[in-house]
């Protein structure tokens, strides 16, 4: 008998009550992946033996400046096994070399010193120059147009670096395709500008920006553009399973390098089902469903899969309510769903606002199927986002039951809806 306990908050959810309805279960293979080394081989495999690249130690011999981007308080990197692989042969190819980590934190807020530490380690933050990139404030270099025709602005640590390396993470990215690779650059050391051109409503419309796409990918095209003008020449991309531990590493190259690893996640997490009248995901736990707004991952991780006019149920406990006040104030305001896509999409690029593409994908998804939230919000708040608010999977399920209509039905179970890229497999 499977044991139906969903990642809720920093605990679980009991949802036995699915039990009846025989679902069809879809997981990540990395749930069960056992890689061949340990979590320092595989870095130091990778890195000793790029994709696409001389060796780190060599791009590193004659080069004084050089900055390392890395990720900031958001992303579960591994740095502390990263980092000090790509400082020692850094050091190897010149020992003298001056080398800045630069935060990336896109239009993040900036990372605390507090997060730093335990971050790369309280020994490592004492020692290495550290600079977290700010959006707003950093000294930023215009390098010119990027394919879609907004300005190419980006911290001028970077770009005055005579060495740009990065490391980072893959994971399914819901409308970037992957993350990692050349988000490192764009939009993780972009000014403000630059980053909400990226993310326009035409381009968020597109039906290649989805989770596990990369080719005709409009976001794609412009972040890779972006990472080559700003010269980075050398990449670590991990990927991490359930508990944050590396199971894959690729370095070198920052398309070949990161399309090794988009590659082995792909073939990990890609699942299939046919179409089904509900789905029932989750945000995959703490810290992910903190809050409404980061749900929205995992609700696109059940669209593919729900019919039209079908239900999904998503376990988020939002502890931390809403997420943001743009956020929140769109849907307070207008109620049309579809003129709420259409207002995004007609936007001019140049006019984009802060977290109008998370509404843009969260209408979307609301066009195509009612919504279930299981959380710890308040009903009026969860009922403004046009959410049907419950408390319970036995409550969930019955509001289910009242929108479909009938007394039996297709029932598929995701129970991470962020690690997966999901499809349908077409009905005959």
């Amino acid at each position: 008998m499977r044991d139906y306990q969903f990642h809720y908050g920093k605990g679980t959810l009991d949802g036995s009550a699915l039990q009846p309805l025989h679902p069809d279960i879809l997981e990540s293979k990395l749930t069960k992946y056992k890689p061949e080394a340990s979590e320092q081989e595989l870095v130091e495999q990778a890195v000793l033996h790029p994709i696409g690249s001389r060796p780190l130690a060599e791009l590193a011999a004659g080069k004084q400046n050089i900055v390392i981007i890395a990720s900031d308080h958001t992303r579960p990197v591994p740095s502390k096994i990263i980092m000090p692989v790509l400082l020692r042969e850094i050091r190897k190819g010149n020992p003298a070399a001056d080398i800045t980590i630069l935060i990336a934190t896109g239009c993040h807020r900036g990372t605390t010193r507090e997060e730093l530490a335990a971050k790369f380690g309280e020994e490592f933050v004492a020692k290495e120059k550290i600079i977290v990139h700010d959006c707003d404030e950093s000294e930023v270099v215009c390098l010119g147009t990027l394919p879609s025709g907004g300005k190419l602005i980006l911290n001028k640590l970077a770009i005055d670096a005579d060495l740009l390396v990065a490391e980072g993470f893959i994971e399914p990215h819901f409308f970037a395709g992957f993350s990692g690779g050349r988000k490192s650059v764009l939009p993780g050391v972009a000014d403000r500008e630059t980053v909400l051109y990226n993310h326009n409503g035409r381009f968020i419309d597109s039906p290649f920006a989805r989770a596990g796409i990369l080719e005709g990918n409009p976001l794609h095209r412009d972040m890779v553009f972006a990472a080559r003008q700003a010269k980075l020449a050398f990449i670590c991309n991990v990927v991490i399973n359930e508990m944050h531990q590396v199971v894959f590493a690729a370095a070198g190259d920052l398309e070949e390098a990161h399309a090794a690893g988009c590659k082995f996640l792909k073939d990990q997490c890609g699942v299939q089902a046919p179409a089904a009248d509900l789905v029932v995901t989750t945000n995959g736990g703490y810290p992910l469903d903190q809050n409404l707004y980061q749900a929205v991952k995992g609700m696109t991780g059940a669209e593919p899969l729900v019919r039209q006019g079908g239900v999904i149920i998503i376990l988020a406990k939002c502890e931390d309510g809403v997420g943001g006040d743009s956020f929140y104030r769109t849907f307070a305001e207008e109620k049309d769903l579809k003129r709420m896509i259409q207002t995004f999409i007609d936007t001019p690029p140049t006019k984009t606002k802060v977290d109008q593409w998370q509404s843009q994908i969260f209408a979307r998804v609301l066009c195509k199927a009612s919504v279930i939230l299981i959380s710890e919000l308040p009903d009026e708040v969860a009922e403004n986002f046009q959410l049907i608010p419950a408390h319970s999977m036995e409550e969930a399920l019955a509001k289910a039951k009242e929108i479909i209509g009938r007394d039996s039905w297709d029932t598929v179970v995701i129970p991470d809806g962020v690690s997966v890229i999901s499809s349908a497999m077409e009905e005959i």
